[in-house]
């Protein structure tokens, strides 16, 4: 009889710890299961700053992690263009117009850091330039300024996938696995991933965001 309770005692705490893990954990996934990645270096991307400060004025490669920084007085990227200012990579070499495309990387933003975005797909159909941002404001992720993905990101790495399939005209946002974001997309015929910082309304005097383990996958 002792042996019974005791192993019943036993299940039900084993149960229970599998409750509480899979309560803590959520229903994380990992994104990229079947999408291949694809090669990634400075041949794939150039780096968009103000056009009148050298490039490590504005970023740095150091031990895998990308810096990105920006002040809300800088220049644009070109003399001739319009638009705020902005240091980001630009993966030109992965432009799409079909299929279903994923960008990876771990992010992090420092405290302060707010009115920009950090990640984005160009592209849309007009009066849209964009397909998806991901922006920073007061310490939250946002889809463009609403809805909030995740809050309190500041000073913490954190895992961002984004897919895109052009084809079904729908976006999805991950955050550590899960997914925040389904949305349709922007329409458009030609597309590619960005990401950095890119000033938007309501801006800090210096934006800064960090990036590592950068991919860029296709479905298979």
């Amino acid at each position: 009889m002792t042996s019974f309770y005791g192993s019943l005692t036993i299940f039900y705490l084993s149960f229970l710890l599998l409750v509480i893990y899979q309560s803590l954990v959520g229903d994380a996934i990992d994104p990229t299961e079947g999408f291949i990645s694809l090669p990634f270096n400075r041949s794939y991307y150039r780096i968009q700053k103000p056009y009148d400060l050298p490039e490590n004025q504005r970023y740095s490669f150091i031990n895998g992690v990308h810096k990105f920084w920006v002040l809300s007085t800088d220049k644009p990227h070109t003399p001739t263009s319009n638009t705020k200012p902005r240091t980001e990579i630009s993966i030109h070499g992965y432009p799409y117009s079909s299929g279903v495309w994923q960008f990876e990387a771990d992010a992090y933003v420092p405290t302060g850091t707010t009115g920009v975005s950090i990640m984005q797909i160009f592209g849309a159909e007009p009066p849209s330039a964009t397909t998806l941002m991901t922006r920073v404001y007061d310490g939250s992720l946002t889809y463009y300024r609403d809805p909030v993905l995740v809050p309190n990101i500041y000073n913490k790495w954190f895992r961002l996938n984004v897919i895109h399939d052009v084809d079904a005209a729908k976006v999805k946002v991950y955050i550590n696995g899960d997914l925040k974001l389904e949305r349709d997309d922007r329409r458009g015929t030609s597309h590619y991933f960005k990401c950095g910082v890119y000033t938007q309304n309501d801006p800090s005097n210096c934006m800064e965001s960090q990036w590592k383990n950068i991919k860029v996958l296709k479905k298979k």
